[in-house]
């Protein structure tokens, strides 16, 4: 049979028969014609064409990253879909949604398809793109999200990086009225920036960055949104969120808003994060003090928290070493994502299980992806295979963007992506990519 793959002896991360519920089995998969065709301790129905014996390691589904910023078009001096999706299988990623402030903005048809043409054939993972929302598309909106791979509209509130900026509640609103699927947003007031921003064009101390976007430029956003969201009736996506109290908010909303966090606030703080790494640690929004931090894993785990995507922002050194605050806000992640995040079940702060429903199936839940983000009988065999005991250092010179770089340089961490398999195929093997680009497009339920 076509690519087929016996894996043998596994811990596998599935649902169970009654229930439901995920739980660790150790059991054999056997692989054909891009799907998962059996699962159990029976012999293969036919003689597979590979065998490998993970007695040892973890199988979760395929890992989706639904924050990266690959800069394509405009700014590949910091990335580009090919880089960018290498970086990804690398961290055992196997498929990104992509964001649209790239040079130009991703606002139209034409954009759209673009970039969808730039990704073919050149990337290592699957892939889907947003459209960005701008006073200039607002009607043509409830169309372009529902081109194909279209993984939503995003919605900048509080300018960051790259032109994209919606920022009053007249066009909010206009914005969730025209569509039906769930809107993403960057949540940060943008009066209130601006009316701060002083504080760091005086002081040039990036140790204030946090303190010039401060906490009530994000609750005044995200409070802004929630009431729009509640007033049109359409569901809404807060990404990276910082803050005790949105998270608070979020608990109550859940009928109506989805959130998500990010790996960087969950493991750096302020101000440790800006006195080691200086600049290396600026991004927006910012990365806040341990009590924040503190919060957001309790949302973790009490289900607040939907979704955790990297948020992948990569700048060169070039540009993150010039004079605060004219040096950009962004870190790349997509590659540590899956490192870091494996390295915090190890240490007890979230459950492998937990860590399945936040990274592989929320895709399909929060954004409608056609993908189960199960390990089931005649799912797509997209598959992220780990090591949760293995130790391994991360370092620069293990990434794979072209920025060259990481925060977590130097970060000891145990739990690694050992393999990755893709349509039915070897992507990734012992740490190292074994097939050219064949990620494909990934579709919606729309």
């Amino acid at each position: 049979m076509l690519d087929s793959i016996h894996i043998k002896n596994a811990f596998c991360i599935l649902p169970d028969q009654r229930t439901g519920r995920l739980c660790e089995t150790e059991v054999d998969l056997f692989i054909s014609n891009g799907r998962i065709q059996t699962i159990g301790k029976t012999a293969p129905p036919v003689e597979p064409e590979q065998v490998i014996d993970a007695r040892g390691l973890h199988v979760l589904p395929g890992v989706v990253d639904t924050q990266v910023h690959f800069r394509e078009p405009g700014m590949t001096q910091k990335e580009d879909l090919e880089t960018g999706s290498r970086a990804a299988l690398l961290g055992g990623v196997t498929g990104f949604f992509e964001m649209p402030n790239t040079k130009p903005p991703t606002t139209t048809r034409e954009l759209f398809n673009q970039k969808l043409a730039a990704a073919q054939g050149r990337c290592f993972t699957d892939y889907a793109f947003f459209i960005g929302g701008a006073h200039e598309n607002i009607n043509e909106l409830s169309e372009l999200e529902q081109m194909p791979y279209c993984s939503g509209v995003k919605i900048f509130v509080g300018s960051s990086t790259g032109s994209l900026l919606v920022d009053d509640d007249a066009s909010i609103e206009k914005i969730l009225r025209s569509g039906k699927r769930r809107v993403i947003f960057h949540s940060e007031d943008e009066m209130i920036l601006r009316q701060r921003q002083n504080i760091v064009n005086t002081s040039k101390d990036v140790r204030q960055h946090h303190i010039w976007r401060n906490v009530e430029s994000a609750v005044s956003s995200t409070v802004r949104i929630l009431n729009l969201a509640r007033k049109t009736g359409r569901p809404v996506h807060i990404l990276h969120v910082t803050t005790s109290e949105e998270m608070d908010l979020l608990a109550q909303a859940k009928d109506i808003a989805t959130c998500e966090v990010l790996p960087q606030h969950l493991t750096l703080s302020a101000p440790e994060c800006y006195e080691r790494l200086g600049t290396l640690a600026q991004q927006n929004p910012p990365i806040r003090e341990k009590s924040h931090q503190d919060r957001l894993w309790k949302a973790i785990q009490d289900g607040t928290v939907d979704i955790i995507g990297s948020d992948h922002a990569p700048h060169t050194l070039e540009e993150k070493r010039r004079e605060y605050p004219n040096t950009p806000s962004g870190v790349p992640g997509v590659q540590t994502l899956l490192p870091i995040m494996l390295n915090h079940v190890h240490h007890g702060r979230l459950s492998i299980f937990r860590l399945v429903e936040l990274l592989c199936e929320a895709p399909r839940k929060v954004f409608g992806l056609n993908y189960t983000g199960r390990i089931e009988v005649g799912a797509k065999a997209n598959l992220t295979i780990v090591d949760l005991k293995t130790p391994r250092t991360i370092e620069n010179k293990w990434i794979e963007s072209r920025c060259g770089w990481t925060p977590f340089d130097g970060m000891k961490v145990i739990g690694w992506p050992i393999h990755v398999i893709l349509g039915g195929k070897w992507a990734l093997r012992d740490g190292e990519i074994k097939h050219p680009p064949m990620g494909q497009p990934m579709e919606f339920l729309t």
